[in-house]
C-alpha cells in the first residue's frame, strides 16, 4: 500500500487532519485504536456548537462525515511499526496492514495518571476529574477536593478556587511548601495531608474521601494533578525532539517535528489540552503537509 498521508490516531486532532486532507483528495489512511484519553468522561465542554455532547457521540458523528471522502480509509487498528524509508515511512498496523506513506501525522494523544485510590475508577468522569477547565464549571457551589503530591495539589486548589468557592486541598501523605502554604492560607483554603486510602460514592457520583487514621472528607467532586504521559512512543522511536513535559517540539508555523516529513498534532505537543485546541491543530497540519505536496509538485512555492 502506498498512501500520500498516513494518520495515527482518530481522536479530534487526527479526524479533523483527515477531512481536511480528504477535502484537497488525498489518499490518507487513518488508525485508530479507539482509546481516546476522554473516553470516561460523560461530556465534551467549551466546544462551540458541540457543547456538552458525549465523547462517543461526537467520535462516530466525526467518522461518518469522513465517509464522504473516497480517498480517506479508515482501520480501527493499531500502528505497531514506522520507521523512514527513502523519502517515505514504512509502516505496519497490527491488524496486518502495511505500507508506505509520504507524510506522517502523529495524532497520538496522551494517558492521564489515574492516582492509586481505592474506588476511584468507577468515579473517573463522572465526578473525578483530571481538567479544570473541562469540568470546572459544573462545580460552582459544590464542595470539592484537589489532589496531588506536594504543592501539585495545592497550586491546583488555589486555582480551582476561581471557579469553586468550597475547596480542600489533599496532599496524600506529603508535605506542601512554605511558600504553598502560605498561598493555601491567603485564599482559605483548608490542607489535608494524611494519606488518601479511598474514595466513596454510588452510580459515579463521589460522597467522601476516605483518609488513613484521619476522619472522611464529604466530597461532591474531585479533581487530580498527577501528571501524564505520551499514550505512543512512535515519535520517540522516530527520533522526534521533545521538550522539558514530554511533549513533541514542533513547527508553530506547520505542526512539524525535528523529523522532515512527521508532524503532530492534539495532546502529543502538550500545548493547551482542549478538544478544540485539537481539532484546529489537527486541521493546521493537514494544510501544511498539502502545501508541502504542492510545492513538491510545483504548484506553488
Amino acid at each position: 500500500m502506498k498512501i500520500d498521508v498516513l494518520i495515527v490516531g482518530g481522536g479530534p486532532a487526527g479526524l479533523s487532519a483527515g477531512l481536511i486532507l480528504g477535502r484537497c483528495r488525498r489518499l490518507v489512511l487513518l488508525c485508530d485504536d479507539e482509546q481516546p484519553r476522554n473516553r470516561a468522561s460523560q461530556a465534551i465542554h467549551g466546544l462551540l456548537g458541540r457543547e456538552g455532547r458525549s465523547p462517543s457521540a461526537f467520535l462516530e458523528e466525526a467518522r461518518q462525515e469522513l465517509t464522504r471522502y473516497k480517498s480517506v480509509s479508515f482501520r480501527r487498528t493499531r500502528v505497531t511499526e514506522l520507521r523512514p524509508a527513502e523519502d517515505c515511512f514504512a509502516f505496519v498496523c497490527a491488524d496486518g496492514t502495511g505500507g508506505v506513506a509520504s507524510k506522517v501525522l502523529l495524532a497520538t494523544g496522551i494517558v492521564d495518571e489515574l492516582p492509586e485510590i481505592a474506588g476511584i475508577e468507577p468515579l473517573y468522569g463522572i465526578s473525578v476529574h483530571h481538567c479544570l477547565y473541562c469540568d470546572g464549571f459544573e462545580y460552582a457551589g459544590r464542595p470539592v477536593a484537589a489532589l496531588g503530591k506536594g504543592d501539585k495539589g495545592a497550586a491546583l486548589a488555589v486555582m480551582m478556587k476561581h471557579w469553586i468557592p468550597d475547596v480542600v486541598a489533599c496532599s496524600d501523605g506529603t508535605e506542601v511548601s512554605v511558600n504553598a502554604a502560605r498561598k493555601l492560607k491567603q485564599h482559605g483554603i483548608p490542607l489535608r495531608s494524611e494519606p488518601v486510602v479511598a474514595v466513596e460514592g454510588a452510580n459515579g457520583v463521589l460522597t467522601k474521601i476516605k483518609f488513613k487514621n484521619a476522619p472522611d472528607l464529604e466530597r461532591a467532586g474531585l479533581f487530580f494533578s498527577t501528571g501524564c504521559r505520551q499514550a505512543s512512543d512512535l515519535s520517540q522511536r522516530l527520533g522526534c525532539r521533545r521538550d522539558m513535559k514530554g511533549g513533541v517540539v514542533t513547527d508553530p508555523e506547520t505542526e512539524e517535528t525535528s523529523v522532515p516529513g512527521v508532524y503532530v498534532a492534539g495532546d502529543v505537543s502538550r500545548d493547551v489540552l482542549l478538544v478544540s485546541i485539537a481539532i484546529a491543530e489537527g486541521a493546521k497540519a493537514a494544510v501544511a503537509i498539502n502545501k508541502a505536496f504542492l510545492r513538491r509538485d510545483g504548484f506553488c512555492d
